[in-house]
This record gives structure tokens, C-alpha cells and sequence, in this order.
């Protein structure tokens, strides 16, 4: 073969250049080709589990949520997450707390029926979380008496073993949080709304809250520049019950009536639009209907259910709220919609009792204090620990999710869906039908003829305030 050569000079192309041109490119071709091959071997050769990755499960997720028709939200009162579930196995819970003075004490164990309430005002909130610190419990109204530090206490297992049951059967939340730095009537405001229209405190100083309440009953209210007044606690924000009707999505609240114990906790007596208007006859019902509609297939699309003498408010018996909790939810399982139905149980605030982990700020008004969250549903993650934030409007964005509802604030816009707890792919879980146990009796009186000498400040429970000091 003829040896071919030339120079690359500008202007200077040798004649003889057409056999290399064509040997190039055919060669150009060639790598082409065989790249195109490399590529497309390498994409059939990945790992399975590198092909069905997060992207595709989280749309699989997304769509799985149609297998859910109702949605509930149970709502308790007053726990935080260390002292019901600080012993649980994988769970980021401690069995010791740190005081005030720099103590580290042990969290000794909770009675049933305590001898008195413990501040969760805003005030004791800020007192507790001490910048992150989370050493001021002792510090919160009645947090120390006699020496007795109640806040530094906590539930074992053999005290509440169908809530530990619930959690190994299906989900336990480690990482929710209550929306706001404070007690009852603001949470349960972010429960049905994804905000408080700036309340920070419970209506004082009498029993009334919401619309319902007497011209003098008022509500500490916080601005945008963190300036308190005082309202009425009667608000007309926009709520997911609001979205709901627009949508034409079946709701109703469950609650206790005017006068019966609980009543303080039905949010909606504070939205002026709902409880003026015929939607607080129709969709506001006493919560003893919940069993029923249960048993007898009669759930809505989404519902909450609070109410009053099992709500776990200090000084009432866990023991007796959990025994409830079990009937509500046995008649869930027991009744037609189990299949397609999921059960969320939270708990409104903290306490006062003792939690370890710091509360994030998202805003000026929370996060506060952690508190317990059960996940119960056929699809939920069996004995899944979850250890994602969570707060009330994660409950929000998953209604909103599910219903292809608009947000009501910025909370329930970035809150986590907690769909992440859920997977639409498993075989569905069975019911877990629990028997109520029997609660011990005469913890109170105990702790009185023990600490004969305290004096704990007179806490109403519907107010978590002082007698005698304003909230």
C-alpha cells in the first residue's frame, strides 16, 4: 500500500486525501455506534433497586393515596412523646431528663390519675424549651410541688400497652411536633386550619371558648411585629373544612355538645362562618356518634374526633383515654370502611411534661414541643419508626394531597404529608382488635395522703392558667 502523507497547513490539501477521508469516517461512525451500544447496555444493566428509585416510588405513593376514602384525626390532650413513648424500642426517646439547676434526674414513672395539672401556657413553653436547651420543666407552674417534679415522669409500656401495640402494628411518629409554642385552643385551631389568626394562649377567664364565648372572655393574639392584644376568640379564617364543602368532599367534626366536658376542644366553635351558619348542625356532631358511623360504614371523606372525660388532660386518667381510644378504633376496624381508611392519633400539646429534642422554628408562633403520633391504616408501614417532622398541617397536606385541595397557609404549603409513613404496594395490614385493660385506682389520693403538705396552684383544665393570674 501506498504510503499517504501531508501537512496540515492552511491552504495546503494534498490531492490524495479521499481514501483517509473515507477510512475516517467510516472509523467516526464506528464510535458512534459502538456508543450508543455502551450507553444503552449500561441503562439495561442497572440494579433493579437503582431503577426503581425514589422518584418513581414517591409518584407510586402519590397515586396509592386513592386507596384511602376517610381520614381521620384523633385528637388527646397534653402528653409529649417522652413520656408515653421515651421507653420505645428504635425510638429517639430518653429515660432522663435535665433540670434547671443542671440536674440530670430520671424520668420516674407517671401516675394514672395525677393530683394536679402542669402549665403549657405559652409563657411555660418558652419557660421548658430554654432556647433549645430543653431544661426549664421543672420551671412550668406546678412543675415542681413538694419536691415532687411531675414533668420529669413518664408512661411504661405495662401503662399503656394497647398504645404500644398500635405503634409495633403500624406507625409511630418520633419527630411530630405541635404547631405552636403553647396550649389547646391555638393547636387545635392549626388542626382545622394551618394557623391560629395569631392566638398564642387558651380564652380567659372563664370556661367559654370560640364564638360562643361572653363579650369579656378575650384570647392573647400575636402580631407580626410579636405585639400581644387581647380578642374575642372568634376568628374568620378560612379552614379545611371550608375547602372541603367548596369541593364537595364529605367532613364532619366530632366533639362534645355546649356543656358537656370537652366542648372547650371543638375548634370550629371558634370560625365564625361555621358556627353561625348551618354547617355547625350538620357537620359538627357529638363525638358518642363516631362508633356508630364507624360500625355502620357511615364515615365521611375526613373527620376529627376529640372529646372530654377520656381526652388524657391532666389530672385524668390515661389509662381510661386509652380504654377509649381502643373502642374507637376497634369499631373502625370491626366496621365496613377499614379497608380504606387511615387513622391518625396525636396528642394537642405537651403538657408540661418532659421532652428532650429541641422544637424547630419555622415561624414566630412554633413549632412547640414534640408530641405522640400513631399512623394506623391497612397500608401503613408495619412497626415503621418514623423520624420525619411532622407537625398539625402535615395532617392538612395530606387531606389537601389526597382531595387535590389549594393550601390554606404557608404552614400546610411546606408541611410533610406523612406519606412517607404509607405503603400503597404492601399487602394490607389486618385489623388489630384490642381489649380494653383495667386501670389502677386511687393514684390521686395517693399522691395526696404522700405530699400532705403540697400546695399545687389550682389549674383549670379547660384553661391551664392560674386562678388567679392571667394567662
Amino acid at each position: 500500500m501506498r504510503k499517504l502523507s501531508w501537512s496540515l497547513r492552511a491552504g495546503s490539501v494534498p490531492t490524495n486525501v479521499c481514501v483517509p477521508i473515507r477510512a475516517v469516517v467510516t472509523l467516526f461512525a464506528t464510535a458512534i455506534v459502538a456508543s450508543i451500544l455502551l450507553l444503552f447496555t449500561t441503562a439495561c444493566s442497572r440494579p433493579s433497586s437503582e431503577v426503581a428509585n425514589q422518584p418513581k416510588h414517591a409518584i407510586s405513593n402519590a397515586e396509592g393515596l386513592a386507596k384511602i376514602e376517610h381520614i381521620v384525626f384523633i385528637i388527646k390532650e397534653n402528653r409529649s412523646f417522652d413520656t408515653y413513648f421515651g421507653t420505645f424500642p428504635g425510638a429517639d426517646g430518653v429515660t432522663m431528663g435535665r433540670t434547671s439547676k443542671g440536674e440530670v434526674v430520671p424520668l420516674n414513672p407517671t401516675p394514672d390519675g395525677l393530683a394536679f395539672d402542669l402549665g403549657h401556657r405559652w409563657g411555660d413553653a418558652v419557660k421548658a424549651i430554654d432556647g433549645g436547651k430543653m431544661d426549664g420543666f421543672d420551671l412550668v407552674t406546678n412543675g415542681n410541688v413538694d419536691g415532687a417534679l411531675l414533668p420529669y415522669t413518664q408512661m411504661r409500656e405495662s401503662d399503656i400497652p394497647n398504645y404500644f401495640a398500635y405503634a409495633r402494628n403500624f406507625v409511630l411518629a418520633d419527630h411530630m411536633f405541635s404547631s405552636l409554642t403553647g396550649p389547646s385552643f391555638p393547636n387545635h385551631l392549626y388542626a382545622v386550619a394551618a394557623q391560629s389568626g395569631g392566638a398564642i394562649s387558651n380564652p380567659h377567664p372563664k370556661e367559654v371558648w370560640g364564638c360562643d364565648a361572653d363579650p369579656d372572655e378575650t384570647v392573647d393574639v400575636m402580631d407580626a411585629k410579636g405585639e400581644i392584644s387581647q380578642e374575642q376568640p372568634c376568628f374568620d379564617f378560612p379552614t379545611l373544612a371550608d375547602r372541603l364543602e367548596a369541593a364537595n368532599v364529605s367532613w364532619k367534626y366530632y366533639a362534645p355538645t355546649r356543656g358537656q366536658e370537652g366542648y372547650a376542644w371543638s375548634a370550629l366553635d371558634a370560625i365564625r362562618h361555621i358556627r353561625n351558619s348551618s354547617l355547625w348542625t350538620s357537620k359538627v356532631v357529638p363525638d358518642a356518634q363516631f362508633v356508630e358511623d364507624a360500625r355502620n360504614g357511615r364515615l365521611p371523606a375526613v373527620s376529627w374526633l376529640v372529646t372530654g372525660f377520656a381526652s388524657e388532660h391532666p389530672p385524668d386518667s390515661t389509662c381510661k383515654g386509652e380504654n377509649w381510644t381502643v373502642e374507637q378504633l376497634n369499631a373502625v376496624m370491626e366496621g365496613p370502611d377499614w379497608a380504606s381508611t387511615a387513622v391518625f392519633i396525636t396528642w394537642d400539646d405537651f403538657g408540661g411534661f418532659y421532652d428532650h429534642v429541641p422544637p424547630p422554628t419555622v415561624d414566630k408562633f412554633g413549632l412547640g414541643p414534640r408530641v405522640p403520633l400513631l399512623i394506623i391504616s391497612p397500608y401503613a408501614r408495619k412497626g415503621k419508626v418514623s423520624h420525619t417532622q411532622y407537625e398539625f398541617s402535615s395532617f392538612l397536606s395530606l387531606v389537601e394531597k389526597r382531595f387535590f385541595l389549594a393550601p390554606l397557609t404557608e404552614r400546610d404549603q411546606k408541611a410533610n404529608d406523612m406519606v412517607d409513613s404509607f405503603d400503597f404496594t404492601q399487602q394490607p395490614l389486618p385489623p388489630l382488635v384490642l381489649h380494653p385493660h383495667s386501670c389502677p385506682h386511687f393514684t390521686r389520693t395517693w399522691w395526696h395522703l404522700t405530699h400532705w403538705n403540697a400546695h399545687p396552684t389550682p389549674l383549670d383544665k379547660t384553661q391551664s392558667t392560674p386562678s388567679h393570674a392571667p394567662s
